[in-house]
């Protein structure tokens, strides 16, 4: 299929079209009138032969042409930005380049000062937007790094990408000041008996430190699964039940004294933070630099 042949504009009311699941709304968002986002959509069902949004009841769902195509499009309209904004050399101090990053809570905490101090004082123009990632981007990285910037996410996980280690972590377990079943440390046998909070529970997301757990014979009595570190010590306070969190995020969350954290009572693994990216992205001077500002801030936090 030719390019010049097609019309490249109907990319972006296509995006609208399969976030908003509505001509309404999705004119709004473009700031256009409903009938040309209507003219939009009846060239883009003559171009794929298919409805793409269908009316069941009162709203529109997708069809699974149109559910196919949201990552497509997602990744179009990512490099063409990118194109389009290329400089021909890059100045952070007068750049308004936006960079997009995934990753859990539990980094945003311990680099967002020190990333926010440094892009504030180097580069005032330019905007990081930190985006929480979900078990299904890791389980299709390759893809998903196609459309934005990095990955912040521990080794164990992710291959044949490059990457940048940024700091070293280890794991802690949390009670409530207030538990009663726990004294100056825990055993073995507390993590068998007491309850537990665990974050991203699944057969391919978890936390390292409790799948090590199992392979030791200790299979955790869980009561809670949240998928944040922050929130985790909500889930402990006042309760008898036991939570995992990284050791830099540790020093934040017990600050209040409503939580404390204690040395796991085996051989915890460690944890190497690590900024993942797609190869692509190689030998942009933009994407360098960013690199540069990550990697800054995590010889802050602790060397590699």
């Amino acid at each position: 299929m030719q390019l010049a042949k097609l019309d490249l504009n109907l990319l972006v009311p296509l995006d609208a079209l399969l976030r908003e699941r509505s001509v309404t709304r999705a004119a709004v968002a473009l700031g256009l009138s409903q009938p040309a986002l209507s003219a939009s959509l009846s060239r883009l069902r003559r171009h794929f032969g298919d409805e793409l949004l269908t009316r069941v009841g009162n709203a529109y769902e997708l069809t699974p042409l149109a559910v196919a195509l949201r990552r497509r499009v997602g990744v179009a309209l990512s490099g063409a930005e990118r194109v389009f904004a290329s400089e021909p050399g890059f100045d952070p101090a007068t750049s308004t380049r936006d960079f997009t990053l995934l990753g859990s809570d539990y980094p945003m905490v311990v680099l967002g000062s020190s990333v926010a101090r440094i892009m504030g004082e180097r580069a005032p123009g330019v905007r990081l937007r930190f985006q929480h990632q979900t078990p299904s981007i890791i389980e299709s990285a390759g893809e998903a790094l196609r459309e934005v910037d990095g990955l912040v996410f521990p080794h164990g996980f992710l291959s044949d990408m490059p990457h940048l280690d940024l700091y070293r972590d280890t794991w802690v377990c949390l009670v409530a000041t207030d538990n009663p079943r726990v004294g100056d440390a825990l055993t073995m046998d507390d993590l068998a008996t007491l309850p537990w909070v665990l974050t991203y529970n699944s057969s391919t997301a978890f936390t390292p430190a409790a799948r090590q757990l199992q392979v030791l014979g200790v299979q955790p009595k869980v009561q809670v699964v949240v998928e944040s570190f922050v929130a985790l010590p909500y889930f402990i306070v006042g309760t008898d039940r036991i939570g995992l969190v990284q050791g830099h995020l540790a020093e934040q969350v017990t600050r209040n004294g409503d939580v404390r954290a204690l040395p796991c009572p085996y051989d915890v693994v460690p944890l190497v933070e690590a900024l993942w990216w797609h190869p692509m992205h190689d030998r942009d001077p933009e994407h360098r630099w960013m690199r540069s500002v990550l990697a800054e801030a995590g010889a802050r936090v602790g060397k590699v």
